[in-house]
């Protein structure tokens, strides 16, 4: 009976039966093999195996019996280890068909990586498991992602650069690639800082797989332990269809991703869209609001009211010069205050609306170039499309209305060129008619006013003149053709800076630049020819002394100036000239004018100056180098020398003459 058990032992597993067990073997020996069949079926650790052949060996089973029995241990030994790595295939498989079950729902890319990372862990058993992706920069360079099993935070940000590292090596032979121990193997080229990242993790032996996209190597998939081992075949494979598995999940992942991103803009892009169709909407409505009250022929007030309730903001309604035309909300009396703050920014004419303060905005209403006015919101520091678009249209109404109103349409430009001659020759006309002329042009000329000569190459008149009138609309002034040069009359009290704008404007003209000459400020209509003649002195001088195609004006010449000038201002010169020497000697009791006037009555000499002063030298040096302080270092020049002595000399004769007035006045007392 016993010996059957022992055939159909045998047979079942496939093991010869020795047939000297069979004739008559001994009882332990029969008693070892059926126990290592026990084990066999029962799954039994491999040392409970050597056991039961030690035991046998201690019963006294020697020879041929003992070696059956050795044998049959090892036979049994294999097939339970055949066994266990069918098993752990069986679980490995169960375990990718998890992960493909896993990836297969809906992930966003990190999520995606992070799935791979674990199961690659989870499914070798190793200790850390990464992958690495090409670096957004686009350079060849790669970075870590979505690392698991890792104790340190050196890895934050990782990036390796092109070429280097285990990632580098298995995207370049597009195979899996694996070492026992990481830092020991010079194999590929390492990366200083995943060296010191792998060293502080503790990391040896590490195995890496491509992991693809499609047709296409979009990065690796790395699994490591903290111990030196080599990986089997069967792991390599299982963690190679792990990466391609992940690979086409993190496909669509991107596909995904890139998807829901085009899905939101294009939300985005609807919601604009139909935020500014609803604006369209809105503004379509109110300009034919704004357009049924100007043809019912309502009064500005009513069409002010109605800006008012478009733009949910106070709107004032103002003349060229800031008089009040109509108003709606808190801006009463404010327009002078806005129409100098328009002045001051040059934006009088700017056809958008202006941001001019405290969150006013401004937009001008024109006829053509005649100045009407302008519109004033308070809407606040932004304005939105929409409303900027409304305020330009109710500005153009605006225009129609009063246009209508005045019975007049836009201006033709010749009245405004004729306006300009009437003022340049020598006829005397009437101020009260030139003024009111100039007042439907919206012209103030009571108001100060610079007159501008340019002259120009013959072959560029035509665009300079043309040019010069785009100025003047601009600035609100005037422009004529007056004895072959372009003259303008503009608002302003500088006339220096108004040669400088017009030069601006004219230099870029064919024949090289212009030469520009300025004098003013006039107030008076009758003015503005005494203001045009000292100009042209002041052309004809810069011409003169070769300052052709340069700007200036009668001020900025000096002594030269003041002889030019038809009305001798000489306290400007002087005080413009040493004033301040003359303002610091007032006020602190000190000697400069005088320590000038004997710097020059020597010669220019320091020395000498200081016998005549009575002082010593470096007294005098100390002065000069105050008095350079105060109206420049240059003043020693021949040029300002001359202006200095000039200034100094007036500045003597009129103390000299005052003086005498007042000996006189206290005689006469």
């Amino acid at each position: 009976m016993r010996l059957g058990l022992v055939h159909r032992h045998c047979q079942r597993w496939g093991i010869e039966t020795p047939e000297d067990l069979v004739s008559g073997t001994k009882d332990e020996a029969v008693a070892a093999v059926l126990a290592l069949l026990d084990l066999l079926a029962g799954e039994g650790s491999a040392n409970r195996f050597e056991a039961v052949v030690e035991e046998a060996r201690r019963q006294g089973v020697t020879g041929a019996d003992l070696h059956t029995v050795e044998r049959i241990k090892r036979l049994a030994l294999n097939i339970q280890a055949r066994l266990e790595r069918r098993q752990q295939r069986s679980a490995a498989l169960a375990t990718l068909v998890d992960t493909a079950s896993d990836l297969a729902s809906p992930h966003t890319v990190e999520d995606t990586l992070k799935i791979i990372t674990r199961r690659a862990r989870l499914l070798l058993g190793v200790d850390v498991s990464w992958v690495t992706l090409p670096a957004a920069e686009d350079d060849g360079a790669l970075r870590l992602h979505s690392l698991d099993g890792h104790v340190t935070m050196l890895n934050t940000q990782l990036r390796l650069p092109e070429g280097a590292g285990l990632a580098a090596a298995v995207l370049a032979h597009r195979a899996p690639l694996w070492t026992s121990d990481y830092l020991t193997d010079d194999s590929f080229r390492h990366a200083a800082e995943l060296d010191q990242w792998i060293d502080a993790e503790g990391l040896h032996a590490v195995l890496a797989v491509p992991l693809s996209r499609g047709t296409a190597f979009a990065g690796s998939l790395h699994v490591a332990d903290r111990s030196v081992r080599h990986f089997s075949a069967d792991e390599i494979a299982l963690t190679n269809m792990l990466a391609e598995i992940g690979g086409v999940a993190l496909s669509r992942a991107v596909y995904l991703d890139e998807t829901l991103a085009e899905m939101s803009a294009l939300r985005d892009r609807l919601s604009r869209a139909e935020a500014d169709l609803a604006d369209a909407r809105g503004l379509t409505e109110a300009q034919g609001a704004l357009l049924a009250l100007v043809l019912d022929g309502c009064a500005p007030q009513l069409l002010v009211e109605e800006c008012h309730v478009r733009l949910g903001a106070p709107v004032l309604l103002c003349g060229p010069q800031g008089t009040t035309i109509a108003v709606s909300g808190d801006l009463s009396g404010r327009g002078e205050e806005f129409a100098r703050a328009e002045k001051a920014a040059g934006v009088l004419l700017d056809p958008a609306p202006v941001l001019l303060q405290d969150g006013i905005w401004s937009v001008p209403v024109l006829a053509g170039s005649h100045h009407l006015g302008a519109l004033y919101v308070q809407a606040g520091p932004a304005l939105t499309a929409g409303a900027a678009a409304l305020l330009r249209y109710a500005a153009r109404v605006v225009a129609v209305l009063l246009s209508l109103q005045e019975g007049q349409g836009p201006v033709d430009g010749h009245v405004r060129d004729e306006l300009l001659e009437d003022l340049l020759i020598s006829v005397v006309r009437p101020r009260e008619l030139l003024e009111r002329r100039a007042r439907r042009l919206g012209i103030g000329l009571d108001q100060p006013h610079v007159v501008v000569i340019a002259r120009v190459e013959e072959g560029a008149r035509a665009h300079a003149v043309s040019r010069a009138s785009a100025c003047a609309r601009r600035l609100n002034g005037l422009r004529a053709t007056h004895e072959s040069d372009i003259v303008l009359l503009l608002p302003g009290t500088d006339p220096g800076a108004a040669a400088r704008t017009v030069h601006d404007e004219l230099s870029s003209l064919p024949g090289g630049p212009p030469t520009v000459s300025a004098s003013g400020p006039v107030s008076d209509p009758g003015a503005v020819l005494h203001g045009y003649r000292e100009a042209a002195r002041c052309l004809d001088a810069m011409t003169a002394l070769g300052a052709a195609g340069t700007s200036a004006s009668t001020h900025q010449l000096g002594f030269l100036g003041l002889l030019l000038s038809d009305h001798v201002d000489a306290d400007r010169f002087i005080q413009s000239t040493i004033g301040a020497v003359l303002d610091y000697d007032e006020q602190r009791l000190t000697e400069l004018i005088r320590t000038l006037d004997a710097y020059f009555d020597t010669g220019g000499s320091p020395t000498y100056a200081a016998e005549q002063l009575h002082v010593h030298p470096n007294t005098v040096a100390r002065r000069l180098e105050r008095i350079g302080e105060l109206i420049g270092p240059d003043w020693q020049k021949p040029e300002r020398a001359l202006e200095v002595q000039l200034a100094l000399r007036m500045s003597r004769i009129r103390r000299v003459l005052r003086e005498r007035d007042e000996s006189a006045g206290d005689q006469d007392a």
